[in-house]
């Protein structure tokens, strides 16, 4: 009796039979995503580093709220001309009216000058020829941002007297959004060509080639769109968008390597091929490697997924990203790619001669050869892998700041130029907002600012009754109205430079540990939500880590029906990881390299940005053992033989894979070249885990370990074997698998 076909039989043969309907069908889905697509820029947003419901984003409430003020996010830097000082009567004039100038702007809500805060404020250089006229948008960062697009123009100015540049963190994240557009495009630019020639020279047909680019461009369209719908009800970054462009091309051409790879091979396997011979090796095309699209699908997503985990919309953007460019790339691969190659199939099949027996491959000889000494093999590429890993021991996590934009940025050259010319930074102070009277000693409430101002770092802390340094009350404040609203009072502690130059979160940490007086002490501010936002990051990251470790262990035993090929696949994982975070380290934190790629180390990582390469790189570190292991789990299910099919899995997916990983490797690196250091950092780490992936770990680790591990690589407790039995997914029936009376004694 014939075994019922499975559904994806049922889609393989609806493809292949109804091929111009869905041909027809993915042409007006294309053109619908395209259109809807297009505007997905516009409508999605910019992020903050912002950690919702934690101390600081409560103390930056109350200061929107009650004070109608905020943590200063835009700063204009005023230079004195031909030796003059900000002291001098014109040049004093000059700022005042600079000042009331900033402050009339739209989307202007405050502003204050070293003018008219007087000469307690922090806002002069040592030497006195320079000084700061800070302000606060009120807004979302795209809504801020975009007002700035408008006003650094207009102040950004060079008179007779003075020079006016502008500054602060949301101008110089403004900027990184530009150059970070301008670079993707510039690296897509330069990709899609080169990928195109790498196609061909895989393939050696131009319709093979254009059929997958298809599916990619599907892909990258596809999710912009949906990206697009995702804005109707939550925010999303629009460096999701970013994502999508390189993951969607990337894992579009991934599935289409390999659904187009195994149609070959089914072709391969049937001279002559008359039409209905076509559309029977796509339906095996779909049920065999439409399976293992899927799976690899679907641990891409899981690792992606987890993101949502972390509560900031930023995170959750690369989440929704994630998941639509799987979800696309897989319905391209899975469904159009088969409908075109039932109608034109033959065209991409390589010209020449018939494909080699598999035992004569160059990969299946070097697989036996790893895997008849696999230490000699397997060591050496272990203790490597150690040794790149090794710098991670060192990270150092901190606070991004201008360093991340290229040298010439306006907005760092006056960063640094305050840097090194300021004794402290204003626009860096903690903003620390008290609730009610204060209790206990009377004196205690004045005593509280003179207790701030002596902790480690503390440059000067303002109050409305005067600013307190060292300890001592150093002048009286000309604008106590700013420091007080209702049953509310406000205190701004100024950093020196030595503490933001050093651990902001430790000093963060020592302001928040003085003794209050008040009922409710809330500390903000830039470093405080800077802290904040990594603190919750780290807490969550052990639960992230745990999420998709275990989702993709729980994939690979559905697929394999086995417990030690999943643990064996998330120790390669992470050992491939190991070795991108080691050199992030080595490179972005500690400068090696820095003149080489053109950009400036701070010394420490920004830590989103690694935590989002991990999930990247660990679902497209599975996208490879789901592919490799499909072939071996096939090949062993027909043999039971797990030397031969080892071997034979690795003949057959090897040059697949290593194709994908070059072409992914491309794809990433392109951003390398790129003038924001989280694009260097994300371009040259994702390119070096999938190439350490395709060419040691798959393809000389894997074998060496299986080699070791014999018929034990099968083995599951009988529980789990009936669970698998049950509901994993396997090529071939149970009474075609020689090998399972030798698994269950074993």
């Amino acid at each position: 009796m014939s075994a019922t076909p499975s559904p994806l039989h049922r889609l393989g043969a609806f493809a292949a039979a109804r091929r111009r309907t869905v041909l027809i069908a993915g042409a007006v889905l294309f053109l619908l995503a395209a259109a809807f697509g297009a505007g997905a820029q516009a409508a999605l947003s910019l992020s903050r580093f912002e950690a919702p419901g934690s101390q600081s984003d409560t103390a930056e409430q109350i200061l929107h709220e009650e004070f109608k003020d905020g943590s200063p996010n835009y700063v204009l830097l005023v230079t004195a001309k031909d030796g003059g000082t900000v002291d001098d009567p014109e040049v004093a004039a000059e700022g005042r009216k600079l000042t009331e100038d900033l402050a009339g702007r739209e989307g202007v809500d405050t502003a204050g000058s070293y003018w008219s805060r007087g000469e307690n404020s922090a806002l002069v250089s040592e030497d006195r020829s320079q000084a700061l006229v800070v302000a606060w948008l009120r807004g979302t960062a795209t809504e801020v941002r975009t007002d700035l697009a408008t006003i650094t123009p207009d102040f950004t100015k060079d008179t007779e007297l003075l020079t006016v540049r502008p500054g602060g963190q949301d101008e110089v994240f403004r900027q990184v959004g530009e150059e970070t557009r301008r670079d993707f495009l510039r690296a897509e630019a330069v990709v899609v060509p080169a990928v195109l020639l790498l196609l061909l020279w895989v393939y050696r047909r131009w319709s093979a080639a254009g059929l997958t680019l298809g599916v990619g461009f599907f892909s990258v369209l596809a999710t912009l769109a949906m990206l697009r719908g995702v804005t109707a009800f939550t925010e999303v970054s629009t460096f999701a968008a970013n994502l999508a462009l390189v993951l969607g091309l990337g894992l579009g051409l991934d599935y289409s390597l390999f659904v187009i790879s195994r149609f070959r091979e089914e072709m391969a396997a049937t001279p002559g091929a008359t039409d209905a011979d076509r559309h029977a090796a796509v339906v095996r095309t779909v049920a065999s490697a439409g399976r293992t699209v899927l799976f690899s699908g679907f641990t891409v997503a899981a690792s992606l997924a987890a993101l949502f985990l972390f509560p900031f919309p930023f995170l959750q953007s690369f989440a929704w990203a994630g998941i639509a460019v799987v979800g696309s790339a897989a319905f391209g691969a899975v469904v159009l790619l088969p409908a075109a190659l039932a109608a034109v199939g033959r065209r991409t099949l390589r010209p020449g001669r018939a494909e080699p027996a598999v035992e004569s491959g160059r990969w299946y000889r070097n697989t036996l050869k790893v895997m008849r000494r696999p230490l000699l093999y397997g060591l050496p590429v272990l203790i490597a892998l150690l040794a790149l890993g090794a710098p991670f021991l060192g990270a150092r996590f901190g606070l991004p700041d201008e360093r991340v934009l290229p040298a010439s940025a306006s907005s760092r050259v006056v960063q640094e130029e305050i840097r090194t010319g300021f004794a402290a930074e204003e626009t860096d102070a903690l903003q620390i907002v008290t609730t009610g009277e204060a209790t206990g000693n009377p004196s205690s409430g004045s005593d509280y600012p003179e207790r701030l101002s002596q902790v480690p770092g503390v440059f000067q802390v303002d109050t409305g009754s005067g600013t307190y340094r060292d300890g001592d009350r150093a002048g009286a404040t000309s604008d106590p109205g700013r420091f007080e609203a209702g049953e509310h009072t406000r205190l701004t502690v100024v950093p020196d430079q030595e503490a933001l130059a050093g651990d902001m979160a430790q000093f963060v940490e020592r302001v928040r540990a003085v003794e209050a007086p008040y009922s409710e002490v809330h500390v903000g501010g830039f470093p405080a939500a800077m802290t904040d936002f990594r603190g919750e990051l780290l807490d969550r990251l052990p639960y992230v880590v745990a999420l998709i470790l275990l989702v993709t262990f729980v994939i690979l035993f559905l697929m394999t029906g086995s417990l030690l090929i999943p643990a064996k696949a998330t120790i390669a994982n992470i050992l491939s990881l190991s070795v991108m975070f080691g050199v992030l380290v080595w490179v972005f934190q500690d400068g090696n390299l820095s003149g080489l790629l053109g950009f400036t180390a701070s010394g420490r990582m920004e830590p989103s940005i690694p935590i989002l390469m991990f999930c990247i790189a660990y679902g497209l570190s599975m996208d490879y053992e789901v592919f490799i292991m499909a072939r071996i789990k096939e090949a062993y299910d027909r043999t039971g033989d797990n030397t031969s099919a080892v071997a034979e899995g690795i003949q057959r997916s090897a040059p697949l894979v290593t194709s994908a990983a070059a072409i992914l490797a491309l794809t990433f690196a392109a951003y390398a070249t790129g003038g924001v250091v989280f694009l260097k950092e994300l371009g040259i780490g994702m390119a070096l885990a999938v190439l350490v992936d395709a060419l040691l770990i798959r393809t000389l680790l894997v074998p060496a370990f299986m080699g070791l591990a014999g018929k034990a690589n099968w083995w599951a407790p009988a529980p789990l074997r009936r669970l698998h039995a049950r509901y994993g997914i396997s090529e071939a029936p149970a009474a075609e698998t020689p090998h399972q009376d030798l698994v269950e004694a074993k």
